[in-house]
């Protein structure tokens, strides 16, 4: 019995993992260098329907550092955070289970 609710579980989480990929496409975290050794960390493609301004105080109160939310036409709303986050993103996003840990890229370096 145990065996059948489990495989029942991991269709339903296959499926809800389906729909968000296909709904929402990747989430991409890059990094940008600026002067010296000071540099930024993008995060851009998460869904629109989440609160990017709470995700964004969340980064600051965890990651120590400061950020802001830029809007771009072309790319929508991109969150900038200082330094080099990207692992702390990465893992932040999958945690607290706002992105599959499938849909992010991680890029630079």
């Amino acid at each position: 019995m145990l065996s059948g609710h489990l495989r029942l579980c991991a269709l339903r989480f296959s499926f809800a993992c389906f729909l968000a990929r296909r709904c929402f496409g990747f989430t991409d975290i890059r990094i940008q260098q600026r002067n010296g050794r000071k540099s930024l960390t993008t995060v851009q493609g998460l869904p629109d329907k989440l609160d990017l301004k709470k995700i964004l105080k969340a980064f600051k109160k965890v990651f120590s550092c400061n950020g802001c939310i830029v809007k771009d036409p072309e790319l929508g709303a991109v969150l900038q955070v200082q330094g080099d986050q990207r692992k702390n993103a990465m893992d932040f996003l999958v945690k607290e289970q706002i992105v599959a840990k499938d849909q992010i890229k991680v890029h630079g370096f």
